[in-house]
Formats: C-alpha cells, sequence, structure tokens
C-alpha cells in the first residue's frame, strides 16, 4: 500500500515543478512590473506554501481513493472532481506567468477554487481527514485571488 501513497501524493507535484519553472524566469523580470498589495507573501514564501499545500491534496486524494476501495464508480465524482481542480490548478501558472493572461488568469483562479470547493463537499462523506486537508489550500487559493483582484 505505500506505492500507491507516495504516488498519489507525489502526483500534484509534477505540476508545482512546472510551474516552478515557468514562474522562476517571470518572477524577475515581468512579474516585478505588475502591482501588488502591501500585505503580499514575499516570493520566497510561494515554494515552501505550495510544497506543503500539494503534499496535503495528494495525500488527501490517497485517503480518498484508499477508503472508496481504488478507482471504483463510487470514486468517479470524488477523484473526478479532484483530477479537474489538479489540471486547473497546473494550468493556472502557464496562464498567468507563461501567457501574462491576467484576466483569463482571475478565471481560472475562480473556476479553480469552485472546483476545489465541490471537490471537498464530495469528499467529506468518504473521508473528513482529506477534507480538511484541502483547507488550507482553499484558503491559500481565496488570499490569492484578492491578490490579483487589488
Amino acid at each position: 500500500m505505500w506505492l500507491p501513497m507516495i504516488g498519489m501524493t507525489a502526483l500534484p507535484h509534477l505540476g508545482g515543478l512546472y510551474g516552478g519553472y515557468i514562474t522562476r524566469k517571470e518572477v524577475k523580470t515581468w512579474y516585478t512590473t505588475l502591482q501588488k498589495p502591501s500585505w503580499r507573501p514575499p516570493n520566497a514564501a510561494f515554494p515552501v506554501v505550495w510544497t506543503c499545500l500539494y503534499t496535503g491534496m495528494g495525500y488527501g486524494s490517497y485517503l480518498v481513493w484508499k477508503e472508496l476501495g481504488g478507482f471504483t464508480e463510487d470514486a468517479v465524482v470524488p477523484l473526478g472532481l479532484y483530477g479537474l481542480q489538479l489540471a486547473l490548478n497546473w494550468a493556472w501558472t502557464p496562464i498567468f506567468f507563461g501567457a501574462h493572461k491576467l484576466k483569463w488568469a482571475l478565471f481560472e483562479i475562480v473556476l479553480l477554487t469552485g472546483t476545489v470547493g465541490a471537490t471537498m463537499v464530495s469528499w467529506y462523506p468518504v473521508n473528513r481527514t482529506a477534507t480538511l486537508l484541502m483547507a488550507p489550500y482553499l484558503a491559500w487559493l481565496c488570499l490569492e485571488t484578492v491578490l490579483w483582484v487589488l
């Protein structure tokens, strides 16, 4: 049972690594030209936070997968929503940092936040711990959304 746990916990980090590759170039150039609120977390906080969030959501997905007996019919909605939010999460960085499409990125992060909320609602009856592991992620997305709106 260790392999599925490690694999599902590590999976979100794959998109994070790609996002970090894109972000690393843009943080020092294009991103510095944007107006940001004074209370915005420092750049160094973002990789640390995302490492924790990706680990929590990945382990949460494993708990749901395990509780539902793997990729069963009962797992279609909870893990399908999880997969959708993960794809939306991975898409945000190329839209914002890669393409510099701020309005698209705002629309995308709002859609992502709603999908994370739906994922949490679908996970709650299955595994409350998994749901709680997603709570910091939802809070962080709300913070990030406010950062780009202001």
